[in-house]
């Protein structure tokens, strides 16, 4: 049966033709209101994927330090924009996982706390959450519903309707943009803007963008902590855990990253079922340090990248890629081979010269594209620009460098080992027994040498560190020289054999060492064993077999087993001169040395026969050349032991002034020339000058080597007896 009802006012009918259990809520509004039926206004949609963020009053980021350790003045200067007169934007800049936010976060609580601020704070890492987090800002700061929703909407320009609310807030306020890595963020929506009644502060990886260097705007770099400083950071966190000195050693093998200190410290002090105490956490590091450092997270409540070392890096990396810049992966992956120390830019030349071919690498990396990726990397402060022995140089951080390395494939390794190592080895000298000349720059390249033999143990690696070794004992750092060699060839022989060419020459390098650190005995025997080995595998006219020979004979000469020590130097010159001929240069060292000997001996005759090996030098060899230098210095000494100090003294002389022009005045081998110079004047009488000369060599020496030093104690008796033969003259 049809049922026909009308309805005035705000009356309602319901008809149905069964049975129905109807419930009716009413709901009165006040005159003026619209039609029910009519849309209503909902508040801001945000966009698609948009969340909008559950506060923009209270910093939504990790854990915070309870402390800020070392921050003094640069929070200083924040302290002074925020209490100030406003209008300025402050960037903070630098590596990810340095602290930027937790200073970000510290300046927020202080200036809510302590100044009556108003805290707004957004997350500007993307587009969406920058976007729904800056109209979240404009709703604190009095924009309506429908406002909101207009910008939402894409009705009215979003970043002018936050900043006309901020200009006219009702209270000064710090807005904090957290996390804008990617400055196009900022710059194309014209987010970043100034207002009298406030200050911006930015944190960011991204140093250089020119966003950054707008009118009012300033830029803080944020690095590392000193030690002391991020020591007390591990104390802080994990009070029971040792002692300050025990957090002195973790903290150094972090880098002193702040990120990587506070999960450290969390760890220490969320252990259940273990209760590792400093030493012990820093001895596990040794075995793999990211993913220990990483287990620290658990405890921080956070899993998220930013919060990770072993993963923060990859953002910045993905936003490289994104960018068109994948190379920029594969140059920090081949840094990742080498040491975090500085890397001379000059190691990269090579590859973006088009010398060698490295487009095998995944992603490849054409010449073309070096450029571009060592400024990309420079731009998101996974490196740094630094200068070291006056060489521009880039470096990362040591953390970084190893969860980077951590996360190559497998597959991938041993190509970027094989890189690193065809670079490394481009940028050493001429690998000769005596070089031509003193190279510099070098220093640099030896613990980027040393990591790669550690990480790709094999027969190049290990002879890259021969080299260094050797150049270390031409520049006079014999002690460096010896403990390289020695590393070198205990690594060789684990991977390759005890009887390797590598392994040998490694040993031949320490020998030699060891005999300018008057380790003789040492040397002897070292040089006695390579040579029997030589012998054995190789054959006795081998040029490394003669080498060896000549080696063993000066450690003998030095031992005074003067006789023997002919021997051996009359069988190795005879031989070399036959096998590489009378001008090759290992000739000349075994014939100087043969000179010496026999100035000891007092062999006078054969002495000037073999003294013929200075006019040979000086016409085959430039009179700057390391091994003429040599010879003339063996040739002065040899001349003073005869006592012919007439003869030695021009000599002396000249060796002294070339030792201190080539090799510079501090060069051990320049204070031996300075040595001579001074025995000569002595063997004179001119003792005046020799007392003189002997004063300065002891200065020098202990300078150089120390007061304990045997060659300073020597000189020290030398000088009282030659001060009081000198008193005794009449």
């Amino acid at each position: 049966m049809p049922i026909d009802g009308r309805a005035s006012g705000q009356g309602r009918v319901f008809q149905t033709g069964g049975d129905q259990y109807i419930e009716e809520h009413h709901h009165h509004y006040g005159a003026g209101t619209g039609s029910l039926l009519a849309p209503q206004p909902v508040g801001p949609r945000p966009p698609q994927g948009a969340t909008v963020p559950d506060s923009v009053r209270v910093p939504l980021v990790g854990r915070a330090p309870g402390i800020l350790r070392d921050r003094a003045d640069l929070m200083e200067r924040l302290r002074a924009a925020v209490t100030g007169s406003g209008g300025d934007v402050h960037v903070l800049h630098g590596l990810g996982g340095c602290g930027k936010t937790a200073v970000a976060h510290a300046l927020f609580t202080e200036a809510v706390r302590d100044h009556g601020r108003v805290g707004l704070w957004v997350n500007a890492s993307e587009r969406i959450s920058l976007r729904a987090g800056m109209l979240a800002v404009a709703g604190d700061r009095g924009a309506t519903t429908g406002e909101l929703a207009a910008a939402a909407g894409g009705q009215r320009a979003t970043a002018d309707l936050v900043w006309h609310y901020l200009d006219h807030s009702a209270q000064r306020w710090l807005l904090v943009l957290d996390n804008a890595d990617d400055p196009t963020v900022l710059e194309e929506g014209g987010w970043l803007r100034t207002s009298p009644l406030g200050t911006v502060l930015v944190t960011t990886r991204h140093a250089t963008s020119p966003l950054w260097r707008g009118a009012g705007s300033a830029r803080h770099p944020v690095g590392v902590l000193p030690e002391a400083d991020a020591a007390q950071v591990l104390c802080d966190l994990a009070p029971d855990a040792g002692t300050i000195e025990s957090a002195q050693k973790v903290a150094r093998r972090l880098g002193c990253l702040p990120l990587a200190l506070t999960l450290a410290g969390s760890h220490l002090s969320h252990q259940l079922l273990e209760s590792w105490s400093m030493d012990e956490y820093d001895r596990k590091l040794s075995e793999d340090s990211t993913a220990l450092v990483d287990q620290g997270a658990a405890s921080t409540g956070s899993g998220q990248s930013r919060h990770l070392v072993g993963r923060t890096w990859q953002l910045s990396l993905d936003a490289l890629a994104g960018q068109g810049l994948p190379e920029a992966t594969t140059l920090l992956r081949l840094l990742s081979c080498w040491a975090a120390d500085p890397v001379p830019l000059s190691l990269f030349m090579p590859v973006a010269r088009g010398e060698v071919d490295f487009g095998h690498l995944d992603p490849p990396l054409a010449p073309d594209r070096v450029e571009p990726a060592l400024r990309g990397l420079l731009d998101h402060s996974l490196i740094g620009m630094v200068e070291a022995d006056g060489r521009r140089c880039v470096q990362a951080h040591g953390v970084l460098l190893d969860s980077v390395a951590a996360g190559v494939p497998d597959a991938r390794r041993a190509a970027l080992a094989e890189v690193a190592g065809r670079l490394l080895e481009a940028a050493l000298p001429p690998d000769e027994a005596v070089p031509s000349e003193i190279y510099t720059g070098w220093e640099l390249l030896a613990p980027h040498v040393t990591q790669l033999l550690r990480a790709a143990p094999g027969e190049w690696s290990a002879g890259l560190m021969v080299r260094i070794a050797r150049q270390m004992q031409h520049a006079g750092n014999f002690a460096g020289a010896a403990r390289h060699a020695r590393y070198a060839a205990d690594v060789a022989e684990r991977s390759l054999s005890d009887e390797h060419s590598v392994t040998l020459a490694a040993h031949d390098a320490e020998a030699r060492a060891l005999l300018f650190l008057a380790r003789r005995t040492d040397a002897e025997a070292l040089h006695r064993r390579i040579w029997t080995t030589r012998k054995r595998v190789l054959g006795g006219d081998h040029p490394e077999t003669l080498w060896s020979c000549a080696g063993l004979g000066m450690s003998l000469r030095l031992l005074d087993r003067l006789e023997e020590a002919e021997q051996l130097l009359r069988q190795a010159t005879a031989a070399q001169r036959r096998v590489l001929g009378p001008d090759a240069l290992e000739t000349f060292v075994s014939r100087s040395m043969l000179v010496l000997t026999l100035s000891a001996l007092g062999k006078r005759e054969e002495f000037d026969e073999e003294a013929r090996v200075v006019e040979d030098c000086e016409r085959f060899l430039p009179p700057d050349h390391l091994t003429a230098l040599l010879v003339r210095h063996d040739y002065g000494d040899g001349l003073r032991a005869l006592g012919r100090y007439a003869e030695a003294e021009p000599v002396a002389r000249r060796v002294l002034a070339d030792r201190a022009r080539v090799q510079g005045a501090d060069h051990p081998l320049a204070l031996a020339a300075l040595s001579l110079t001074a025995r000569v004047a002595h063997g004179l009488g001119k003792y005046d000058e020799a007392i003189a000369a002997l004063e300065e060599l002891i200065e020098r020496r202990e300078q150089v080597l120390g007061s304990e030093h045997r060659f300073v104690i020597e000189n020290r008796e030398w000088l009282a007896e030659w001060q009081a033969r000198a008193h005794a003259q009449p």
